[in-house]
């Protein structure tokens, strides 16, 4: 099942994109996009495809500043505002999802991490972390990875935002030849998310 509608949060409607395996499903995963870029990136879409093909749901969410035709990303706090009243939302509209994990792309994995604990979600998953600005590895963004929850970051290892190190509950897996964008095996980057949802026991074997 494959549908789009709005939902309104305190910073304008958002966007949801939600693809449904189907067969019955237990985990749904919540993907949010990069700063300047939308739900439709490579490794995003290539992650939906693997994950409703190994029976998770899934739900890409576009940030009410992209649905008003903005490029310049909303402050984090109105970020995270935004994410976890959709998260609301979204767990009125599926009662019966079993385990919510939430992700993203860049900017939307670090609102994903900042959020997690508060929106119940069992796990995170973070596609090209930016752990710092680029040329500033003292501006370390590592402490938003520190969620106390089973986390996956998948970053190339010439990503100019830098890679995280892994930590007791930080599995980072470095794809050789990757920029930022993971533009490079969209669907070799999703073969390691769905292997780490069914290394838990998150998606059917």
């Amino acid at each position: 099942m494959r549908q789009t509608d709005e939902i309104s949060t305190p910073r304008g409607p958002a966007r949801v994109d939600t693809d449904l395996p189907e067969n019955r499903y237990a985990t749904l995963l919540v993907l949010g996009h990069g700063a300047g870029g939308d739900v439709t990136a490579p490794d995003l879409v290539a992650v939906r495809d693997a994950m409703v093909a190994a029976g998770v749901g899934v739900v890409r969410v576009t940030q009410p500043y992209r649905v008003a035709g903005r490029r310049a990303p909303a402050p984090a706090g109105h970020l995270d505002e935004a994410w976890t009243a959709v998260l609301a939302a979204l767990r009125e509209r599926h009662p019966d999802v079993a385990r919510w994990v939430v992700g993203g792309r860049s900017s939307g994995a670090r609102v994903a991490c900042r959020t997690a604990r508060a929106v119940g979600a069992a796990g995170v998953v973070a596609l090209a972390f930016p752990l710092h600005p680029p040329g500033r590895p003292e501006r370390s963004r590592a402490d938003e990875l520190r969620t106390n929850l089973p986390t996956l970051v998948v970053n190339g290892d010439r990503d100019p935002f830098g890679v995280p190190e892994p930590g007791p509950d930080v599995e980072v897996v470095t794809r050789p030849g990757e920029r930022h964008d993971l533009r490079g095996d969209p669907a070799g980057t999703a073969a390691v998310i769905r292997d780490w949802l069914r290394a838990r026991g998150w998606a059917p074997a």
